[in-house]
């Protein structure tokens, strides 16, 4: 496993994240696909045996249990060795202040999820998309405030306009409040749009980029026809993508045949030549599937095989924000 810094920070992270949103009790949240906590256990312990020591869940996943699952999975696994990941925004109950990003929703949730994954503070706390119904300045100093409360080491964002991020990244430096380290965006071969402003803008400040769908759902990983159990239940991924995109996932297809390598190995080898990647977030429901995706670490594009895999893109409307 190769290690990096986490954008400008001095943490090191592996060149890949595991996303625990497939770790969850299918019988809760909106996810009856996820794995259950014995098999959810045993793929996190494959992920460490493989080097890989950056986690990624949210209080939101499976409400809650994921990061219940994913907290006694790593128990006896030494703390300083992980780097712990947890996101905040989506609603957990119904009624007033049971979800965004308020002081007061912002307080309660850090510590709803520092008991879920039984630790005393998370390595990264990323705010779940922007909230449009709460001041920056609020959100901000909230987040601040988390860090000085030993709560978490670092703050990081997810998918948003650019103007947005550029604003919450201006509000903190200008009242010396915790920066920003991270931005978790939607990046795939299928959707490129966060290469017009974004990526940019994270590359010029030194925000590390661990991009969330990096397999596009699954679709850049069998034909375009073949359905999934999860793919047959995700109304939120049949909204990302088009019957324009299959050109692409044909040449992924076409470029694995001649390379003697996996599809999901072509997608994140051109995923991991971008410079502004930190690590993708590659999400797996069994072991096949992580050894699989350990395996691109090894798969290197030249410029011929970037080039012909980007051509057929096509602008999207945004997506995922």
């Amino acid at each position: 496993m190769d290690y990096v810094k986490l954008g400008s920070t001095g943490i090191e992270v592996s060149r890949l994240c595991l996303g625990c949103m497939s770790f969850g009790d299918p019988a809760r949240g909106n996810h009856p696909w996820t794995l259950d906590e014995g098999r959810s256990k045993a793929v996190i312990r494959q992920a460490l045996d493989a080097g890989i020591n950056f986690f990624d869940t949210a209080n939101v996943y499976s409400d809650g249990s994921s990061e219940e699952i994913v907290g006694r999975a790593l128990a006896d696994v030494g703390r300083d060795d992980l780097v712990l990941a947890t996101k905040v925004n989506g609603r957990m109950r119904p009624g007033p202040n049971g979800a965004g990003l308020s002081r007061k929703a912002i307080m309660a949730e850090i510590d709803h999820s520092l008991v879920r994954l039984g630790v005393d503070y998370v390595d990264l706390y990323q705010i779940h998309r922007f909230d449009p119904a709460v001041p920056v300045e609020e959100t901000v100093e909230a987040l601040h405030d988390v860090v000085k409360a030993g709560k978490a080491r670092y703050v990081g964002a997810s998918s948003m306009d650019a103007w947005q991020f550029a604003t919450m990244l201006h509000v903190a430096e200008r009242h010396g409040w915790t920066r920003f380290v991270s931005m978790q965006d939607h990046y795939n071969l299928l959707y490129r749009e966060e290469e017009r402003e974004m990526l940019p803008l994270c590359a010029h400040e030194g925000i590390g980029v661990i991009p969330w769908s990096p397999l596009a759902r699954g679709r850049l990983t069998r034909d375009w026809e073949a359905e999934t159990e999860r793919s047959a239940t995700d109304e939120f991924g049949k909204r990302l993508y088009r019957e324009e995109d299959r050109t692409i996932v044909e040449r992924v297809g076409a470029l694995a045949t001649r390379r003697g390598v996996s599809r999901a190995q072509i997608a994140l080898a051109w995923l991991l030549a971008k410079p502004v990647v930190t690590a993708p977030i590659v999400g797996v429901t069994g072991p096949e599937q992580l050894a699989d995706v350990v395996g691109a670490l090894d798969v290197h594009l030249d410029a011929e095989e970037i080039a012909h895999l980007e051509e057929p893109y096509a602008p999207h409307a945004v997506a995922g924000h």
